[in-house]
């Protein structure tokens, strides 16, 4: 008697991705594709994505912000300029589901490859999405965009920092992660309507809508209250208390989001009698009465030891961790429990949070690639002969 066993696969095995982007939001979300076992192909120029030299530190002549968001995906090297190297992407792109880009808007058009007049009709199935910096409409539709550029432009900066600091850019690039993760979560969308309507459809994103649509609370209380906001440093402007502290041993950040929760911090302080003050019993009077709930606060915890009571408070359902550095995160236990980093030889980075239950997660199927690394492999598979791919070699099309 056979017994057949179920091959446990990732969510998106047999996705095909032809990938041009370069720098930071396309390649974030080409990476987590990659990561559920999509195909990304990534197209380079023979010069590569620009971020491979945005270093120190260097590995193997790859700076640590490439290296950071392109694994699992192999790179084919292609002059795009000559009408050869582009028949090679239409070749691609007959076996591909999604298309991704972020060349200037219109480059592709030019090229004889935009999406309404050529790709559409061609292949109809074809999901092909766009990130540019602001979109091809309005006053500023077409020009460059850059993520703390846009941070400026959005308000972000000027929410950020303190109130005497002046405005100060988010210390990620919040701007292109978070475009790359609505990318990511559009390319989905698009593939499951594909599976009713069976077609494919352009994606519009853009660094500058993705950035207004990450500015939450901000934009919400401007709806409201007709004030812009300011920066307030570490503290929430809706939520108190919700900020950074000094205890007696290091730095620990509270975040109370209920009059329960607010309950508990004072009897774990001693402090039972704020519990009931008029100033402190909703959270809106603790908003309002910030300044002299912080000092309360800030004398009770200049003597307990914060690592210690941070747990304390956690073991009491209260939200609060000790401030920590990149090494003492990625070292942490927790961190280590959650398998959140991944290997490979000598490739190290931070593992796809996304956990399914029963869909596999790729570990490192493939480091990040040199340029060019997979050319001749990739032209192989899709039916170029190895006499063929030498020419294109010779010729300057193609790049190994």
């Amino acid at each position: 008697m056979t017994i057949k066993h179920n091959i446990i696969k990732s969510a998106l095995d047999g996705i095909r991705v032809l990938d041009l982007t370069r720098v930071l939001g396309g390649p974030y979300s080409t990476q987590i594709l990659a990561d559920h076992g999509a195909e990304v192909i990534k197209v380079e120029s023979n010069l590569g994505d620009e971020v491979r030299g945005w270093g120190p530190p260097f590995v193997n002549d790859m700076a640590s912000y490439f290296i950071n968001v392109n694994r699992n995906k192999r790179s084919i090297a292609i002059d795009l300029t000559k009408p050869e190297g582009k028949d090679i992407i239409l070749k691609l792109l007959a076996n591909s589901d999604v298309l991704i880009e972020n060349f200037k808007t219109g480059t592709m058009e030019k090229w004889g490859m935009g999406y309404e007049e050529n790709l559409k009709n061609k292949y109809p199935k074809l999901i092909h999405c766009r990130i540019s910096g602001f979109g091809e409409e309005g006053p500023l539709g077409g020009a460059p965009g850059y993520d703390a550029i846009v941070q400026a432009m959005t308000g972000m900066m000027s929410v950020n920092g303190h109130e005497d600091s002046g405005n100060v850019r988010v210390g990620i690039p919040m701007v292109d992660m978070g475009t790359g993760l609505y990318a990511t979560i559009g390319i989905l969308m698009a593939l499951q309507e594909r599976n009713s309507s069976g077609l494919g459809q352009f994606i519009d994103m853009s660094l500058y809508d993705s950035a207004l649509a990450l500015m939450h609370p901000h934009t919400g209380n401007y709806f409201l209250s007709g004030k812009p906001g300011k920066a307030t440093g570490n503290a929430h402007p809706n939520i108190s208390p919700y900020d950074k502290f000094k205890t007696a041993t290091n730095e620990i950040f509270m975040g109370i989001g209920n009059d329960a929760g607010f309950a508990r911090l004072c009897k774990a302080l001693g402090l039972d009698e704020l519990i009931t003050d008029k100033r402190f019993i909703t959270n809106g009077d603790r908003v309002k009465n910030r300044l002299e709930l912080t000092k309360y606060l800030e004398d009770a915890l200049s003597e307990v030891d914060g690592v210690e009571f941070s747990e304390k408070l956690l073991s009491a359902g209260i939200p609060a961790g000790p401030v920590r550095n990149i090494e003492e995160a990625l070292g942490h236990p927790q961190t280590l429990q959650r398998k959140m980093t991944i290997s490979k030889d000598d490739y190290k980075g931070v593992a796809s949070p996304i956990k399914f239950s029963r869909s596999n997660t790729v570990d490192v199927k493939h480091k990040p690639p040199k340029i060019g690394q997979h050319t001749k492999e990739i032209l192989l598979e899709n039916g170029y002969s190895q006499e063929t791919i030498e020419e294109m070699l010779a010729g300057k099309i193609v790049f190994d």
